[in-house]
């Protein structure tokens, strides 16, 4: 005779595998996406510190520069007089005087005040004088007024004497947008004072 089989129980049944249920998949979802989020906010906030890094960077380098032109400009000058505009090759167009020189390839005014055109931030600092030839050297013909930097505050350039012979350069811009609202710069330098306005 065939040997009979036994029942089978629920204890000699392997476990089962059923897998995961709906509730725990749910959960297991939520949780990687506020991870996802979280990294997502996190890169976001990377790229928005680099961005203002970046724009403090060339803002300082911008400031430099100008620095650099209006350096250059006062060791050709023959004579520097402070806030005053008379003289000038340029309508300064309502900009208030804030340099005045004289060099021998002709006068240098630089002015702050409104911009020329709405491409421009904030007060811009103009130079009228003398352009620039293709070896940087100046030349001597008709005057140009062009900006040299702009987003100013008010009063963003400033140029005074601090004793005998040494004159103070100051220059502040201010930001409308997130990040550094004002990035100041400061050059001092010998030269021969004329006078002041």
């Amino acid at each position: 005779m065939p040997a009979r089989s036994q029942p089978l129980t629920p204890c000699a049944l392997p476990p089962c595998s059923a897998g995961f249920s709906l509730l725990e998949l749910l959960l297991a979802l939520a949780v990687g996406l506020g991870l996802c989020g979280a990294i997502l906010q996190a890169l976001l906030a990377d790229a928005r510190v680099g961005a203002g890094l970046a724009r403090v960077q060339r803002e300082r380098s911008l400031q430099q520069r100008s620095f650099e032109l209006v350096r250059g400009d006062l060791r050709r000058a023959q004579q520097v007089v402070l806030a005053s505009g008379q003289g000038a090759a340029c309508s300064l167009g309502g900009r208030q005087p804030v340099l005045h020189l004289l060099t021998a390839e002709g006068p240098i005014t630089y002015s702050l005040g409104a911009p020329p055109s709405a491409i421009w931030r904030g007060q811009v600092l103009m130079r009228c004088g003398p352009a620039f030839g293709l070896q940087g050297e100046p030349s001597s013909g008709q005057a140009q007024n062009r900006v040299l930097i702009d987003a100013l505050a008010p009063g963003g350039f400033q140029a005074e004497p601090l004793g005998p012979g040494l004159l103070r350069l100051r220059l502040e811009q201010r930001f409308e947008a997130g990040g550094v609202d004002r990035l100041r710069s400061e050059l001092q330098l010998a030269v021969a004072l004329a006078g002041g306005g």
